[in-house]
């Protein structure tokens, strides 16, 4: 069996990759930041949000303790969070500048790597932050990395469907070529492996556009190249998957697709165990816990979930009796969505208040009788006669009663109005040479750089000409005029 406990709502625009270290969760999103929760009750540290990139963050990992969080970004670099203080410790720049879509750590901490839009891998030696190497994996974008269990092998997954498998000289163990039709989306290796004498063996999952995630035999006799066999080719999801993770001891793998869809597979007999629906929209992201039997699963629905499999057994169950009234005995619009917001009675006013963070609300709110409908009609007058006197305090609560609005109202942007760079509401869009609309100050900021290549494409800009979208800022106008 598995159950959801929890639900985290607090990305502006979709989440991107999930990540678990034995006591946090982390998660990254469009919106240019990361998000880091104490799995013990799922609040959010003091010093979360993480800002410092300029771009949207597309993947996170922590080290094998737990010590360091790292992110990568569209703005070409890597940085190195304190998981205890969220300090930034250090900055990482690809050498050309190149978007980075992954990054991954070696088991043992030693080796960063991060792949790039322009079909490089970057490997910093870690401890020191020094980059030893910088070369071409492919002719495409690489969006799928991942270390082998001991270290001495990654493997790399690209846009035109290529796995490769490296060593850490960047010598070339093994190419399956076209593994997944239209491309890579994700790879992991598991955590576990085998030594027969001189012979190592390892299990590999991919997944891609082609609607399959793939579970594959690696086997390495030392000095020699790598030899890949597919074990199974797993077809549940009707849809392009998106991401995959392996459970700690190797045993489960888990998948996330465009169909909205989490599969949870059994491993080595590749038979489907649960389909998880609860996502509105594409499954972007899957993790597994290292020490607990929890899944995190992210979407472009702007929600991350929470998932225990079995009876809580290895402390889950002490985690669900902390969550509050929001996720136990009530479901709120945007949740299970069967209550509409003018339906919440008092007590689910106060429970969204505790899970939004303004617990020191609750006894305004309790001693003047707010339920959903009046929550609705509250503005800057209505929550200053609530006796409400931090001028701070008050803007949250109008802004958290929007956002709620919006989302149960269904006014999402659409996505044609976000700048592909920066995922925010256009101003003033413009056409560039690749034939898509960014935000004028996002498009000359990406060619000032020295990014002569298209942020979509990662083609070569013909021209740096800029053509203004007239049309499509009557759109966004009219739009917001509905609004």
């Amino acid at each position: 069996m598995v159950s959801l406990i929890r639900t985290l709502r607090h990305h502006s625009d979709e989440a991107s990759c999930c990540a678990f270290s034995p006591s946090l969760l982390a998660t990254c999103s469009g919106d240019k930041t990361l998000r880091v929760y104490s799995t013990a009750d799922f609040s959010e540290l003091p010093f979360s949000p993480l800002t410092g990139h300029g771009y949207r963050v597309h993947c996170c990992c922590f080290s094998s303790c737990g010590r360091f969080l790292l992110s990568c970004s569209t703005d070409g670099a890597v940085i190195v969070w304190s998981s205890e203080t969220g300090e930034a410790t250090a900055t990482l720049q690809h050498p050309a500048r190149s978007p980075l879509r992954v990054c991954a750590l070696a088991p043992d901490s030693s080796l960063l790597l991060a792949g790039a839009s322009d079909g490089t891998v970057a490997l910093w030696d870690f401890p020191s932050k020094t980059l030893r190497r910088c070369g071409a994996v492919s002719e495409a974008s690489v969006v799928a990395c991942s270390f082998s269990p001991c270290g001495g092998v990654f493997a790399s997954g690209c846009t035109n469907g290529d796995l490769k498998l490296w060593d850490v000289s960047f010598r070339l163990l093994r190419a399956e070529k076209d593994a997944h039709d239209l491309g890579v989306t994700c790879c992991c290796f598991a955590p576990q492996f085998k030594v027969d004498g001189c012979c190592a063996e390892f299990r590999l999952a991919s997944c891609g556009q082609d609607s399959q995630l793939k579970i594959w035999i690696v086997s390495q006799r030392e000095g020699a190249a790598c030899a890949m066999k597919l074990l199974h080719a797993l077809a549940s999801q009707s849809a392009p998957v998106l991401s995959c993770a392996f459970s700690s001891d190797g045993a489960l793998v888990v998948s996330g697709s465009v169909d909205k869809s989490v599969a949870v597979y059994d491993a080595e007999l590749g038979s489907l165990l649960h389909t998880l629906k609860q996502h509105d929209r594409y499954v972007t992201a899957v993790a597994m816990s290292p020490t607990l039997p929890w899944i995190a699963t992210g979407s472009m629905d702007r929600s991350v979930n929470v998932w225990r499999i079995g009876d809580g057994d290895n402390g889950s169950a002490a985690a669900e009796s902390k969550r509050t009234p929001c996720q136990a005995d009530r479901k709120l619009p945007g949740h299970s969505r069967p209550l509409l917001l003018a339906d919440w009675s008092e007590g689910d006013v106060q429970a969204w208040l505790r899970e939004e963070g303004l617990e020191e609300l609750v006894g305004a709110f309790k001693a003047n009788n707010i339920d959903g409908a009046e929550l609705i009609q509250l503005n800057k007058e209505t929550t200053a006669e609530l006796g409400i006197e931090s001028v701070g305090l008050r803007g949250r609560l109008l802004r958290k009663i929007e956002a709620l609005k919006a989302e149960q109202s269904g006014s999402e942007v659409p996505d044609e109005f976000l700048c592909p760079i920066t995922r925010e509401l256009m101003k003033d869009p413009v056409i560039a040479a690749d034939g898509f609309s960014y935000e004028r100050e996002s498009i000359e900021s990406w060619i000032r750089g020295e990014n002569k290549t298209s942020p979509m494409t990662n083609l070569p800009l013909q021209t740096t000409l800029l053509t203004p979208n007239r049309s499509l800022k009557m759109a966004i106008a009219r739009w917001k005029s509905s609004q």
